[in-house]
């Protein structure tokens, strides 16, 4: 274990389970094993990290900006470096940058941009989300319907590209066929439903055909009622089918979090911020596609009360959704790091076993972040 050193907390949660009175052994970036504090190789560095709890770095698969930079405004490689920079402040060591519904060049320029990000090795960028434009006008929410359209062949072609990694395409079976969605997952592409008025049955039809997510579970879709499920009710009862949630207390009600995790579990559930710019930025408005979007009581909403993404970081996500439901800390964790991660198939990411590329998390007894470590480098906050 030369050149190792040894990360020190009270408890470390590996992704899965806890673990008390134990060091994280990192090398060359890679976790190379976690042992009681006991167990510590003698050439070890110790390094005593000011944290109660080490946990993975957080996974998060929809953050539309940070740091005064919204993705859709400046869809370059640059923009993504200040947007992860924004979230790696927040605990955010993994995250798919999302261009929502926008003019085709907007959304060709932002796959350019992820594409050299991933060609970069940029330690945080492992895909894109493109949510829209294939969904329904009639859930739109914020996003612009002059460029709401169906799915057409060029719309596959950018995104099975074989540049961009990870893709997620939140689509509407409204927009999108069957075939559509069978052939994009065949291709490798993660299918969420999103944006959609579907019903159960139609719902259900688009899981067959491989969608295996929904994003951001209960908001702009079709929502439970006793006697049509909807998209909610087909994804919460869906075995296979994991829910993006937005844990900042005005998208979903602290009571429905609950319910959520109670129905789904943590396996499935996995917390998203939606953030926007202003996360990390200290202004309280900004422009998109035209319309000015206001920061009030962190809420961010247009001129008519129609919410516009987020103002949510992922710790205080953590926080948020730790208070609102009665569940074990490790579940909580394990919905912001390893439930994400397996649904975007990472390998490497949002665990702490031998292999996995040294993210970690420090934080206090109140789930407050006092540290964090990407690739086994501690980072300035």
């Amino acid at each position: 274990m030369t050149g190792a050193i040894a990360l020190i907390a009270q408890r470390i949660f590996d992704g899965d389970r806890m673990h008390p009175d134990s060091a994280l052994l990192i090398e060359e970036g890679r976790v190379r094993a976690l042992v009681p504090v006991s167990e510590i190789p003698d050439d070890t560095q110790h390094v005593e990290t000011g944290a109660s709890l080490l946990c993975p770095g957080f996974v998060d698969w929809q953050v539309n900006g940070g740091g005064g930079v919204l993705f859709n405004e400046t869809p370059t490689r640059e923009g993504i470096r200040a947007i992860a920079a924004a979230h790696a402040r927040f605990g955010t060591t993994t995250l798919l940058p999302t261009v929502i519904t926008d003019a085709p060049e907007v959304t060709a320029a932002a796959a350019h941009a992820v594409a050299e990000a991933i060609a970069d090795g940029d330690p945080a960028v492992v895909g894109v989300h493109f949510e829209g434009p294939h969904i329904s006008l009639e859930k739109c929410g914020v996003h612009d319907a002059r460029f709401i359209r169906p799915l057409a062949p060029a719309d596959r072609d950018l995104l099975t590209r074989a540049d961009l990694g990870t893709v997620v395409a939140t689509l509407a079976p409204e927009n999108a066929s069957l075939d559509d969605i069978r052939t994009l997952s065949r291709a490798g592409v993660h299918v969420s439903l999103g944006h959609s008025n579907a019903d159960f049955a139609t719902a259900n039809a688009a899981f067959g055909a491989g969608a295996r997510s929904v994003t951001h579970l209960f908001n702009a879709m079709s929502g439970l009622n006793h006697r049509d499920p909807g998209l909610a009710g087909a994804a919460l009862s869906s075995a296979h089918v994991y829910c993006g949630l937005i844990p900042d207390g005005y998208h979903v009600h602290p009571v429905m979090l609950d319910l959520a995790l109670r129905a789904a579990g943590p396996r499935r559930i996995t917390l998203v911020t939606d953030a926007m710019s202003l996360v990390g930025h200290p202004d309280d408005r900004f422009e998109l596609n035209g319309r000015t979007v206001e920061r009030r009581d962190g809420r961010l909403t247009i001129a008519d009360g129609t919410l516009a993404g987020s103002d949510l970081d992922m710790i205080s996500g953590v926080q948020i959704m730790a208070a609102a439901c009665n569940a074990p800390l490790e579940n909580v964790l394990r919905m912001a790091s390893r439930s994400p991660a397996q649904m975007l198939g990472l390998h490497d990411r949002g665990h702490l076993r031998p292999g996995a590329r040294a993210d970690v998390l420090g934080l206090d007894a109140q789930l407050a972040l006092v540290s964090v470590w990407i690739g086994g480098e501690r980072q300035a906050r």
